[in-house]
C-alpha cells in the first residue's frame, strides 16, 4: 500500500557529462591494487563510508535519465504508428505521466515525446582474443569504441530528445492509463476522487509535426476540458484498466472497496453501472482485465486477496484466493500465457499463480522473497512469455525469466568463455535475469510494447528509460 511519493520537489535539469575516462582517473585506477572480485547484494551487503556504488554501462544496450518536471507516481506508454516490432537504434517513444505536485493546482497530464534514443546492441557473451602479448582483450568493447566514441559512458547513448506538452490536472494523479485500441484516449484517477477520461490527439499530433525539443520551464499548460468524467466513488482510488478486447470498456476501482464497470456508447460517452461490484473487504489497490476473456477480471485489495470477477455472472467474485499475508500492492496478466497471474506485496514478496489450478487449491507456481521492501509495480514482457519485470521500495527494478533453472554445467561453460571468476551468492534465485538501480523511491515500470527489450520507469526523482543488455529477444538480430 506504499504509494504516494514522499516530499515531492521539482526536478532539475542536470547536465551530466560522461565520464570519459580521463588520464588522472585511468592512471589512478591503473595504480590501486586489485582486490579480489565479488558479487555486490543490494540489501545484503553494506556500503562502506566513503563508497558508492557506480553504473556499468556496459550492462545496457541503452541507458537514459529523464524528467517532466515534479515527479510521477504513474505513467503509461503509448502504442505509436512507427513500427511494430523496432530494433534498430534510434528509437522514439511516446508516453503519458501524470504529476505529484506539492500543491494541488500545480499538478498536471504531461503528454512526452522522447526520441533519438541511442545506444548499441552488446554480445550475449562477451568475446575475448589475445594480442600480441598474449594477454585478453575485450574485443566488445575494441571493435565499438569509433562506432560509440566519448558517448560510451553513457551506455553508448547520446542525450535524447525530450519534447512535453502539459494539460492541467486539478490534484495529484494517482494512475493514468491509455486506451490500448486508441491511445490518445486516457484515463486518470485523481487524489480528489474523480476518474476522467480524456483525449489527447492533438497534443500527440503536435509533437509527431515537431522535432525541436521544448524547454520544460517555458512550456505553457494547457486547459482542456475531459471527454468525461465520473464521481460515484465515495474515495479516491488507484485501481484502473481498459479492456483489450472491448474498446473503450474500463474498470475502476477505489479505496473504499468498490469497483465500478464502465460501457461505452455510440456518443462518445460511458454508462457506467453504480450498483459496484464489491468483493473485497478494504482498498482495491489494482485491476487488470483478462487478455482472452471479454467479460472477466481480476483484482487484489489490501486485504490479502485476489479476486476473479466475470461481469455476466453478477456483482460477487466467481473467485476469490487469499494471495498473500500482506496486501497485495500489484497485479499482471500475462497476455502472452493467460493462465499467468502475478502478484506482488507489501511484504517484498511477488508470486505467479497457474489460474487453472485454483479448482485445486494451490494456484501458486513460483514464489520470491528477494525484495525485502514492498512491491509496487510488476509486468509481464510483451515478447517473453516467462519474462517479468518487478519494481520495489527497496530502489531496485529487477528482470525475472522463470523458464531459467540452475545448470552447473552451463555455469561453468559461460565463465570459461567470459573468463569470469566471479561465484555468484548461493541464494540468488537462478531466474534473476537483471537488477537495475539509481532510482529513488521507484513507483511504476512499463515495457514497450512495441520496442523488444526496453523498460521505462518512474520514481521521486524522475524517469529511466533501459534497456539491459543481457534480455535476449526471439526476433532475429537487427542489421547494421
Amino acid at each position: 500500500m506504499v504509494r504516494s511519493i514522499k516530499n515531492p520537489k521539482k526536478a532539475k535539469r542536470k547536465n551530466k557529462g560522461s565520464k570519459k575516462g580521463g588520464e588522472s582517473s585511468s592512471s589512478s585506477l591503473a595504480e590501486m591494487p586489485s582486490l579480489p572480485t565479488k558479487v555486490w547484494q543490494p540489501g545484503v551487503d553494506k556500503i562502506e563510508e566513503g563508497e558508492e556504488l557506480q553504473c556499468d554501462p556496459s550492462a545496457y544496450n541503452s541507458l537514459h535519465a529523464f524528467n517532466i518536471g515534479w515527479p510521477c507516481l504513474s505513467f503509461d506508454t503509448l502504442r505509436d504508428s512507427l513500427g511494430l516490432v523496432r530494433t534498430v537504434f534510434p528509437h522514439a517513444v511516446y508516453c503519458v505521466a501524470g504529476t505529484q505536485a506539492e500543491k494541488a493546482s500545480w499538478n498536471y497530464i504531461g503528454i512526452f515525446k522522447l526520441s533519438k534514443i541511442s545506444g548499441k546492441r552488446r554480445d550475449l557473451v562477451p568475446k575475448f582474443s589475445a594480442d600480441a602479448d598474449g594477454s585478453d582483450m575485450d574485443s566488445d568493447s575494441s571493435d565499438d569504441s569509433d562506432e560509440d566514441g566519448e558517448d560510451e559512458g553513457n551506455g553508448g547513448s547520446g542525450t535524447p530528445v525530450l519534447q512535453l506538452r502539459k494539460v492541467a490536472h486539478e490534484g495529484c494523479v494517482n494512475r493514468i492509463r491509455a486506451m490500448t485500441q486508441n491511445p490518445h484516449v486516457c484515463a486518470s484517477w485523481a487524489d480528489t476522487g474523480l476518474v476522467q477520461v480524456w483525449d489527447f490527439s492533438s497534443h500527440l499530433n503536435a509533437l509527431a509535426e515537431s522535432e525541436s525539443e521544448v524547454s520544460r520551464g517555458d512550456t505553457s499548460t494547457h486547459n482542456q476540458a475531459p471527454l468525461f468524467k465520473f464521481g460515484g466513488h465515495n474515495d479516491e482510488g488507484y485501481a484502473i484498466d481498459w479492456s483489450p478486447l472491448v474498446t473503450g470498456r474500463l474498470i475502476s476501482g477505489d479505496c473504499k472497496k468498490f469497483i465500478h464497470l464502465w460501457e461505452p456508447t455510440s456518443g462518445g460517452t460511458w454508462n457506467i453501472d453504480t450498483n459496484p461490484f464489491v468483493g473485497h473487504a478494504a482498498s482495491v489497490e489494482d485491476l487488470q482485465w483478462s487478455p482472452t476473456e471479454a467479460h472477466v477480471f481480476a483484482s487484489c485489495s489490501v486485504d490479502g486477496s485476489i479476486a476473479i470477477w466475470d461481469a455476466r455472472l453478477g456483482k460477487s467474485p466467481a473467485a476469490s484466493i487469499k494471495a498473500h499475508n500482506a496486501d497485495v500492492n500489484v497485479i499482471s496478466w500475462n497476455r502472452l500465457a493467460s493462465c499467468m497471474l502475478a502478484s506482488g506485496s507489501d511484504d517484498g514478496t511477488f508470486s505467479i499463480r497457474d489460474l487453472r489450478l485454483l479448482k485445486d487449491g494451490d494456484s501458486v507456481v513460483a514464489h520470491f522473497e528477494y525484495h525485502k521492501h514492498p512491491i509496487t509495480s510488476i509486468e509481464w514482457s510483451p515478447h517473453e512469455a516467462s519474462t517479468l519485470a518487478v519494481s520495489s521500495s527497496d530502489n531496485q527494478l529487477t528482470i525475472w525469466d522463470l523458464s531459467l533453472e540452475k545448470d552447473e554445467e552451463e555455469e561453468a561453460e559461460f565463465k570459461a568463455q567470459t573468463r569470469e571468476q566471479v561465484n555468484a551468492p548461493a541464494d540468488l534465485p537462478p531466474q534473476l535475469l537483471f537488477v537495475h538501480q539509481g532510482q529513488k523511491d521507484l513507483k511504476e515500470l512499463h515495457w514497450h510494447a512495441q520496442i523488444p527489450g526496453m523498460l521505462i520507469s518512474t520514481a521521486a526523482d524522475g524517469f529511466n528509460a533501459l534497456m539491459p543488455s543481457n534480455i535476449e529477444s526471439a526476433l532475429p538480430p537487427a542489421e547494421a
